[in-house]
């Protein structure tokens, strides 16, 4: 690392952020530019030095849940919805080459031709040849949200965080684009988060973090340089911590 970069918090992360967070302005699917920006962030991430997996949601292409509650079959749509974020790790994987940052996609769905199978071994490996990792098909099994998956990976990986990019600069009493007296936590305990229902990520992946001492920042994936910002200890956010 450069004498001139800051030091880092951390050395090893997860990046969790919606498929909703790659269609920009528009309602559906990828948006090529949004796609490039937020690469730059991970970019200017990994320029420091750190370690960095992704895990990347479908709701942008499919929404497993929305789509059981239209009256398709649960298990079903849950794997259209894997599929979907294959697709998206895919994009985020060109977008990041494109700028000269080796990158693995790693599906815990196996199929070959697209990209590797989930081991963690090989994936540990990866992270330590200084690689990005794009961990896509969730946890490979129905009934289980891309936030568990990303909890999941981040526990299996070692990462001392788990990043979650939103719209909003953390996590807020209630919708901050909806009630101007909405208040920002800058810390809150796991328990807090799931006892007032805060939307941070699901009861599952909030649990398992907590279990595991894994520490949640949420902020705004919107903000230019917020990313990089927070782990050179600077920046707006909420911790999720005991």
């Amino acid at each position: 690392m450069a004498d001139d970069q800051p030091k880092t918090t951390y050395k090893r992360v997860l990046l969790k952020i919606s498929g909703e967070a790659l269609m920009g302005d528009q309602g559906f699917g990828l948006n090529p530019p949004t796609v490039q920006r937020i690469a730059q962030e991970v970019k200017s991430v990994h320029d420091l030095g750190v370690e960095i997996c992704m895990v990347i949601g479908g709701g942008n292409i499919f929404r497993g849940l929305a789509g059981s509650a239209q009256g398709m079959e649960r298990t079903t749509a849950d794997y259209m919805g894997m599929l979907a974020t294959v697709m998206n790790a895919l994009a985020m994987q060109s977008a990041l080459e494109g700028l000269g940052v080796f990158t693995r996609v790693v599906s815990a769905i196996p199929m070959d031709q697209v990209c590797e199978p989930y081991i963690r071994r090989r994936a540990v490996r990866h992270l330590e040849k200084k690689r990005v990792c794009i961990f896509a098909a969730g946890t490979g099994n129905p009934y289980f949200t891309t936030d568990t998956a990303a909890t999941l990976r981040a526990n299996e990986m070692s990462c001392e965080a788990i990043f979650k990019g939103t719209k909003v600069d953390g996590v807020y009493d209630k919708d901050p684009m909806k009630h101007d007296d909405a208040v920002r936590y800058d810390r809150v305990t796991y328990d807090e988060v799931l006892a007032k229902h805060l939307n941070v990520m699901d009861a599952s992946a909030i649990a398992l973090a907590r279990d595991n001492r894994k520490p949640i920042i949420v902020f705004s994936l919107d903000e230019p340089g917020g990313f990089r910002g927070i782990l050179a200890g600077q920046g707006t956010y909420t911790l999720v911590k005991d």
